[in-house]
């Protein structure tokens, strides 16, 4: 799909700079001109951002939208209508901590989208799967199933983005907002730094418990392997308290290394912000070879991440971290076929072997749907440096949540895809990301992570009430090591 001059505006700023374009031209003032140019160049360019209207705002939860700005319709091709009837369970659901399928588990595909009819799809893929699909013929494809979108915000969550549709603002040149925490702060984007601040605090799980695997698979069929003990904390996503997001902490974490050999006992802690003006993500470091404390320097923005740097640390999550390199520019909606209701993947029956197969993850036990995606582009500012010059990230109209990335060059080439497969986790009332797959294009190795199928009883522990921020802190892997 292509996007004109036109769609470089957001539409909040359409109608105004129209209004004021047809004033000039009726009155003569040609001097009004330039700052009504002013202002369409501003909006595109994704510098600009305005609170939404108060007939906006009265929209929201209403007959045409949700409560987060998403539309309830669904489409001709196949977008589910918003249903929204499930948040806590559903009809048949195991208790925890039983593995669960899912709702939709009982489910066939309704076609495969593979290298030789992906020309028919086209309109419907991104620039990532349509490689995907041509760079390995005999190992992608998309099954296809059913659009659902059957599960709501909680109540809170709604109260929380009305107030923010009225209030929630871009502070200190982008590099954070002023918001209530715990759902996204503009249900009306207006730019592209809106757009991806909608991304980065989408509501999320309070805190994540597991022992992960990543596999490191290559184009010779060889394994690198990592693992971590894995905790996270966010106090954002507490459903009980909402507090400004200039008061709160995005995210707390405490990661061990287990493996590789060479870096086990390895502790890393810290905490991502809510505002970057004073700089990016704090890590504190634990080496049980020195038995010393430090502070990272900078494990930031394109910090390759072990075991083998397959991808940035700010590809986490398909985009993290501090937005200050790049030029945001949302684009608009698109029907996308993504990755969706993904709750078969952590099975534990499941084995390793039957997923981690040449060239990809085994596509027989994924799930794509047809959904409308934001899409936020990403362009390295001048003078800044990346391993990614351009990016492309496709969120989830409803939660906001990234399902996939493209990420190109500096010479404008597609070097890596990535995508989430996300699952809704009822305990937590919330979307949970579940295996993350990188795919490199120019070697032809793909990085699947958080990977839990053989962990037993240390798989997934969402939204515990004995996580406290002192547990994350440089004290705490002090401890951890001894």
């Amino acid at each position: 799909m292509k996007f004109g001059i036109r769609d470089s505006i957001p539409a909040a700023y359409r109608s105004v700079l129209w209004s004021v374009l047809r004033s000039v031209l009726r009155s003569g003032q040609w001097s009004a001109l330039r700052p009504a140019l002013a202002l369409g160049l501003a909006a595109g360019s994704g510098l600009l951002w305005a609170k939404a209207t108060t007939e906006q705002i009265a929209q929201l939860d209403g007959p045409q939208l949700t409560c987060t700005g998403a539309e309830r319709a669904g489409s001709a091709s196949g977008v589910a209508a918003y249903g929204g009837r499930w948040l806590a369970d559903w009809p048949g659901m195991k208790p925890a901590p039983a593995f669960d399928a899912g709702p939709y588990a009982g489910e066939k595909p309704l076609f495969m989208i593979t290298a030789a009819n992906r020309a028919q799809y086209a309109a419907h893929l991104t620039d990532g799967e349509q490689a995907l699909l041509q760079k390995y013929p005999n190992a992608f494809r998309l099954p296809v199933y059913p659009s659902h979108r059957d599960f709501r915000a909680p109540d809170w969550a709604c109260d929380v983005a009305k107030q923010n549709a009225a209030s929630a603002s871009l502070v200190h040149d982008g590099l954070g907002i002023a918001a209530t925490a715990g759902e996204i702060p503009f249900p009306f984007p207006a730019s592209g730094l809106e757009a991806i601040w909608n991304v980065l605090a989408a509501r999320h799980v309070w805190n994540e418990t597991a022992t992960l695997d990543i596999a490191d698979v290559f184009a010779n069929g060889n394994i690198t392997w990592g693992k971590q003990r894995y905790q996270t904390l966010s106090p954002s996503g507490d459903p009980k308290q909402h507090g400004s997001t200039q008061e709160t902490v995005a995210a707390y974490f405490n990661v061990m290394t287990l493996a590789p050999a060479r870096d086990k006992g390895n502790i890393g802690v810290g905490f991502q912000p809510n505002d970057f003006k004073d700089g990016s993500t704090r890590v504190w470091e634990y080496n049980p070879g020195t038995r010393r404390l430090r502070q990272a320097p900078d494990i930031a923005f394109d910090y390759a991440v072990p075991p083998s740097g397959l991808r940035t640390v700010d590809d986490d999550a398909m985009f993290n971290g501090s937005p200050e390199r790049y030029d945001w520019k949302l684009l608009g909606k698109r029907e996308i076929y993504v990755p969706y209701n993904n709750f078969r993947i952590d099975d534990p029956a499941l084995k390793y072997s039957q997923l981690l197969t040449p060239n990809t993850l085994n596509p027989d036990y994924q799930r794509y749907e047809l959904h409308r995606v934001w899409v936020i582009e990403a362009r390295l500012k001048a003078g800044m440096r990346h391993l990614y010059a351009r990016r492309v990230i496709y969120a989830d109209e409803d939660s906001w949540a990234a399902l996939w990335a493209d990420n190109y060059d500096a010479r404008g080439a597609l070097y890596r895809t990535a995508f989430v497969d996300y699952r809704y986790a009822p305990q937590a009332q919330a979307w949970h990301r579940g295996v993350s797959v990188y795919h490199d294009l120019s070697s032809g190795a793909y990085e699947a992570g958080y990977l839990v199928n053989e962990a037993g009883e240390h798989g997934w522990q969402l939204n515990r009430d004995d996580l406290t921020p002192q547990m994350f802190s440089p004290n705490a892997a002090l401890r951890g090591g001894h």
